[in-house]
Formats: structure tokens, sequence, C-alpha cells
């Protein structure tokens, strides 16, 4: 039964429209409950480990080489660039730092936080669960699908 009524849901089409003129017309700022949030995260945290905490700390906190440190951190700030600037400067570049973000998040879910989904650390995840990053890939998987569309 429940595979019929998945099965009968219409996709919806897009740009997504409703029959409200006052919606429709904020709507096309809605981007940014999106597109901020995960720009904000991406830069903090790649400004965080140029300034901070240092890319050679960071590097021996996750056992990486140097190399793979720095381009952490360098993708990390073009991706939360990237993200801001596409809203002014092209969907293209929305799309373009949402890519950047996705192998980043990647890294972060298998490499970090795999095996607890909660966020609070705990005695085998001193760093927390995969449960915030989780939701920051889908965002910027949502972004990189449509860009600037609304």
């Amino acid at each position: 039964m429940m595979v019929i009524i998945i099965a009968t849901v219409p996709f919806m089409p897009a740009p997504l429209h409703s029959n409200d003129a006052l919606l429709n017309a904020q709507a096309r700022h809605g981007h940014w409950l999106l597109r901020t949030p995960l720009a904000a995260v991406m830069l903090y945290h790649g400004v965080e480990k140029w300034l901070v905490i240092g890319v050679e700390t960071f590097a021996q906190t996750m056992g990486l080489p140097i190399a793979l440190a720095v381009l952490v951190a360098v993708i990390e700030v073009l991706a939360g660039i990237a993200l801001l600037a596409g809203a002014f400067a092209g969907g293209w570049i929305t799309r373009s730092g949402a890519a950047l973000t996705c192998p980043v998040l990647l890294g972060a879910v298998f490499y970090v936080h795999w095996g607890q989904w909660h966020f609070l650390p705990s005695a085998s995840h001193p760093m927390g669960g995969l449960e915030f990053q989780i939701t920051l890939l889908g965002i910027a998987i949502y972004l990189l699908i449509r860009g600037n569309e609304v």
C-alpha cells in the first residue's frame, strides 16, 4: 500500500511557486536561508585553520599530511566566498561553491564523525557525531542542483 501511495505522488515542478503573491515575491530571497549558514560554517572553519589553530596543528590533530590540511583550509575559505558571491555573480558560482563543500563534508563525515549520529561529543567521538555535517551536506547538494533558482 505504501509503495502505491509513494508512486502516485507527483514530482514537484521547478521552479517552486505558490498561489500566494506575497510568498512568491519573497521566495526569491529564500536562498539566503540555506546559502548563509553553509557559507558561514565553511568560512569559519577555513579561517580558523589559518588564523586560530594553525594548519599544522589541524594536520597533526587529524593525522593528515600538511598538504591535505592546507587544501582543506583553502577549499573551505573558497567555498564560503563562492557561496556568498554566487548570489550576486551567478548560479555557476553558487554551484561551484556548493561542489567544493561536498568533498570536505564527506571527509568530515567519514574520517572524523562516522559511527555516532548525535552531534554532541562522547567518549568514542570527542568531536561529536555526523548529524550536523549530514545536514550541511544536504544543503550543499541542494544548492549544487538548484544554483540560484528558487
